[in-house]
């Protein structure tokens, strides 16, 4: 087994030849597809959800707390934690606005201060979504409260700090995947920073 101690280690892009691709499912937010693909000496079929993608928001104020938001997902049958998300749904807008956009929408926030964090595949196996996390500092009241509906209706805002949010993680009550990797990813940040 060899160590990677150069950081070498990477993603790499590969697009095998398809075959052939339908669409399964035209759905209001995604869609499902199903693909042949030529891969090595024969083809594979591999259906998927077809993501447009999406930004999270890792919202730290000044006491170092983080913005967690709960609300229900019918998928998971929870009222889960989460981060401010939105889909990357808007033509031409790139991901960093997105998340400004919902941090305004989901929590009447605005940051002064910008960065982005990581971005992830959330489930490789199952859907092509890319999801684009942000830390954002210097919190203040967005100019206007948004009207909120459906699952959004009645969000519920959490102040945690940001050890606590990590411990949740580890213990396993706090198991959304994207709050998951942006607390970790925020907390190396921070942690940096203050190393100087």
């Amino acid at each position: 087994m060899s160590e990677n101690v150069t950081g070498a280690v990477r993603d790499e892009p590969f697009e095998a030849p398809v075959v052939s691709s339908t669409l399964v499912h035209k759905g209001r937010v995604w869609d499902v597809r199903s693909d042949t693909v030529r891969y090595g000496d024969s083809e594979i079929v591999r259906e998927y959800v077809d993501h447009p993608g999406a930004a999270a928001v890792v919202a730290i104020d000044d006491e170092g707390r983080m913005l967690l938001i709960q609300q229900y997902r019918h998928p998971i049958r929870h009222r889960d934690w989460e981060v401010p998300a939105g889909l990357l749904d808007v033509a031409g807008e790139p991901p960093m606005a997105t998340a400004q956009r919902e941090l305004a929408e989901e929590a009447d926030l605005v940051a002064a201060s910008w960065q982005p964090l990581v971005s992830i595949f959330t489930t490789p196996g199952g859907n092509d979504e890319v999801v684009h996390l942000f830390l954002a500092r210097g919190l203040s009241p967005a100019p206007q409260v948004h009207e909120r509906e459906d699952e959004e209706a009645d969000i519920r805002l959490e102040w945690v700090p940001v050890d606590e949010v990590i411990t949740g993680v580890l213990d396993g009550s706090l198991r959304n995947g994207i709050l998951s990797v942006g607390v970790l990813a925020a907390a190396e940040v921070l942690r940096r920073e203050r190393q100087g």
